[in-house]
């Protein structure tokens, strides 16, 4: 078995034609998918920081990713072009869709190379209508375009294009550092296929290139490392709920059947010898290092998925060659033969018939797609986000007075307004001293504790946007400014709810009569 070699292959015998629906109908899919729902209200706090950033100017940007998200620094370039053109969430997340379009595109390609052009377009298909990669082709993070970067990459490397393979690689890699452990993935793959010592040079060439380029952000980022502190150490459990997130359907019949032909793939020869090593060593070695040090998470490692459909297809198409005898018809070409004498040229073997195989397993998907439509429906509502920034900004809108202080418990709070910043337009951030722009970070410099104390006694009621953990939790900040809102707000407030509906403010007034009043206060630019 050699992977990427020269050799004929059953996909060269089909045709053409059917390699190019096999790779178009995969990608109008995900693009249909991609775009339904598109226009929801309401981005969410991921979201929002790539939006508040993006907008930025690019210096501005380059001062921010020196002191954090360096790891996302092409990509927030990259969207400050796009968001110049039109400022707004379809222009925020049309960049992730194009980005998982071509992604199941390219899986689809990589099917026609390795296989034939019928586990092409069922790894395609596969791939557009995970709810996974539906939740991803919509949000306005980089991890579509990762997984389109590395899905290229690898079929890069079967076709040992290396100038082409280092590029899309070292692109790949920094829109997202931690697709890095792909270059191992590939490693693993040309182990598997023998690869002859001169392949094993170019590629390593091709990956040291990339990794030239790769460490200033290593080294950048590795300074900012703090920033994952929030991740767990990942167990069996995580491994479990990343397989039910990669298969098609994540319940049920479905995901068992799934796994059944991820396992008769596994005996396809050169589809497993690329497919295993994507879906397994990338999430494996992050993983394995998170038990050392956190920085494990699913979306870390969404372009591995890319490995499950394939698989999924190999299988599917292995059992159809078993039981192919019992089969009336196959999407075989017919075959000619010579023509009788006098008479018409005639087929031997099979008269041409529709392709009976590729149209099942196509049919079986959207069967799939449908069963689990809720699925789909269900994330392309604003409310299964974690949070909704339009909300906040909207109650604050209509709740908020000039000069009502808002105060912000902890500092991330602030992104709502950095998100949507009308309806706090003029609301007096009491405890801001500087906005992010000016002072190079994603919410703002803060004042000290003295000045946020005094700032606080100058006012009788207050209003408090603060993260569910805030002020439910032992929760006991480092930063000194963070402990003064606590203590401040807990002994010296008290919540106000009559008059007032639920919401993500809440209005605090000050427990004893006789404070002084509060005043209209400029916003902090």
């Amino acid at each position: 078995m050699v992977i990427g070699d020269r050799e004929p292959r059953k996909s060269d015998r089909e045709g053409g034609a059917a390699a190019i629906v096999a790779v178009c109908v995969p990608v109008a899919v995900m693009l249909g998918l991609g775009l339904w729902g598109l226009d929801r209200d309401g981005m969410w706090r991921d979201e929002g920081v790539t939006f508040q950033v993006a907008r930025r100017s690019v210096p501005e940007i380059l001062r921010l990713v020196r002191g954090v998200d360096a790891v996302h620094a092409l990509y927030y370039l990259l969207m400050h072009a796009v968001l110049a053109v039109h400022p707004g969430e379809i222009a925020l997340r049309l960049p992730s869709v194009l980005g998982a379009a071509a992604a199941a595109g390219l899986i689809a390609a990589l099917g026609v190379r390795l296989a034939r052009p019928r586990v092409g377009l069922w790894a395609g298909l596969l791939y557009a209508v995970t709810p996974l990669v539906g939740h991803y082709a919509q949000e306005g993070r980089s991890y579509a375009l990762v997984t389109a970067g590395a899905a290229g990459a690898t079929l890069l490397l079967v076709r040992r294009v290396w100038w082409a393979y280092g590029v899309v690689l070292t692109v790949t890699c920094l829109l997202h550092e931690l697709a890095a452990p792909v270059v191992c993935a590939h490693a693993v793959t040309l182990g598997l296929g023998r690869a002859p010592r001169r392949v094993w040079a170019a590629w390593g060439c091709a990956v040291a290139a990339a990794g030239a380029a790769l460490l200033p952000l290593l080294l950048v980022s590795r300074a900012q490392a703090g920033q994952v502190g929030w991740l767990p150490v990942p167990g069996w459990g995580s491994a479990e709920r990343l397989l039910r997130e990669f298969a098609a359907g994540p319940t049920g019949v479905v995901f068992g059947v799934c796994v059944l032909l991820m396992v008769a793939g596994l005996g396809a020869g050169r589809v497993a010898a690329v497919a295993l090593p994507l879906l397994v060593v990338p999430p494996g070695l992050l993983i394995a290092v998170s038990q050392v040090r956190p920085m494990y998470d699913d979306r870390y490692v969404l372009y591995a998925l890319a490995g499950a459909p394939l698989l999924v297809a190999a299988g599917a198409d292995r059992l159809t060659g078993l039981v192919r005898r019992v089969r009336p018809y196959d999407d075989r070409p017919a075959l000619p033969a010579p023509p009788h004498r006098g008479g018409p040229a005639r087929t031997a073997g099979r008269s041409p018939r529709l392709p009976l195989t590729p149209l099942a397993g196509t049919l079986a998907i959207a069967l799939v797609f449908l069963h689990y439509l809720p699925l789909h429906r269900q994330d392309r509502s604003p409310a299964h986000r974690p949070d909704n920034l339009a909300v906040t900004s909207a109650y604050a809108a209509r709740h908020l007075r000039p000069g009502d202080p808002v105060l912000f418990v902890p500092s991330i709070g602030r992104r709502a307004v950095l998100a949507y910043p009308k309806g706090f337009r003029w609301a007096w951030d009491i405890a801001l001293r500087q906005s992010g722009p000016r002072s190079g970070t994603l919410y703002g410099r803060e004042v000290g504790a003295g000045e946020l104390r005094r700032r606080l006694a100058s006012v009788d009621r207050v209003w408090v946007v603060a993260e569910p953990y805030a002020l439910t939790s032992p929760w006991y900040p480092s930063n000194p400014t963070e402990r003064v809102k606590l203590a401040v707000v807990g002994e010296e407030f008290r919540p106000l709810s009559a008059g007032l509906p639920d919401g993500p403010l809440r209005l605090y007034v000050r427990r004893t009569h006789g404070a002084p009043g509060h005043g209209t206060h400029p916003a902090v630019p």
